[in-house]
């Protein structure tokens, strides 16, 4: 049976180690404060942006809840983004994605300060991690990689297969275990699919992130492998689950995120980590 990989007492003991951070920042003078804007009424997006202010309490951050009608217009969202970047107790901005269709959303992500960007997605933070810099990293990769380290597993030799190519976490999962030395494979909805299943059985360490609820079943597994599941879905009968059939994945794989108590925790958790960051970064720290 498969080590469970708890997402959850993880994501506290980061929130813990945040918390402490931002009280000995406070101590030199430097506060945090994380602003998260909200456009619409999307209740999936407004349960995320309640986790996060509560996360932000939690931690001793000061947060900034900034909700705009769904009708808003570029301009003014665009406005709203530059004052944040002006004000000095915000410490990091965060744009709840998806926005409105009417909304451009490169144009937002482009014009959070990059030093802001808790989300990692400005140009210039991705770029830093192709050329392997340092600097802020979208959330749900960096969490994935937190949750390696902590249960002892060292990417280094091994094959790792990314089910999913987006810029949110696909292509930066691939780059931050490509640093560690990993070979790297990545499969995604132009891949044969008669194929995906023997490359998935490749891996040692598969990271399923395509949003199709429970595609990836336990014969696809490779025995001993670590199987990290992103997804966030609803199955059959409404129930919440993952990208991977967990039952029979479980019975497989050495290691195993579930859904929910896996990956979902330590992204929120890697966001407040990188609030302090972003701190520190702008004092020169």
């Amino acid at each position: 049976m498969a080590t469970i990989i708890d997402g959850k007492a993880l994501a506290a003991r980061m929130r813990e180690r945040a918390a402490a951070d931002v009280a000995s920042l406070a101590e030199r003078g430097i506060s945090c404060g994380l602003a998260v804007v909200l456009v619409g009424d999307d209740q999936a997006s407004a349960t995320y942006v309640r986790s996060k202010l509560r996360d932000c309490e939690q931690c001793g951050i000061r947060s900034f809840d900034c909700k705009l009608p769904a009708d808003t217009p570029q301009d003014e969202l665009m406005a709203l983004i530059a004052e944040l970047n002006a004000d000095p107790e915000v410490t990091g901005i965060l744009v709840q994605m998806p926005l409105p269709a009417h909304l451009d959303t490169e144009a937002v992500v482009l014009a959070v300060d990059p030093e802001k960007d808790v989300d990692g997605f400005h140009p210039l933070n991705m770029g830093r991690l192709v050329r392997d810099l340092p600097g802020l990293r979208p959330c749900t990769p960096a969490g994935i990689m937190e949750m390696l380290d902590a249960y002892g597993i060292d990417p280094a030799g091994k094959n790792a297969v990314i089910v999913g190519r987006s810029s949110i976490v696909g292509k930066p999962m691939s780059l931050m275990l490509l640093s560690r030395n990993a070979t790297i494979s990545v499969a995604h909805s132009h891949t044969d699919p008669r194929e995906l299943a023997r490359i998935c059985q490749s891996a040692d360490i598969l990271v399923a992130a395509c949003g199709v609820p429970k595609m990836i079943k336990g014969p696809w597994v490779k025995p001993g492998a670590t199987v990290i599941d992103v997804g966030m879905d609803r199955d059959e009968e409404g129930r919440l689950c993952g990208d991977v059939d967990f039952a029979s994945a479980e019975a497989v794989a050495g290691a195993i995120t579930p859904v929910p108590g896996g990956v979902g925790p330590m992204t929120r958790a890697m966001l407040m980590t990188n609030v302090v960051m972003a701190a520190r970064l702008q004092h020169g720290l």
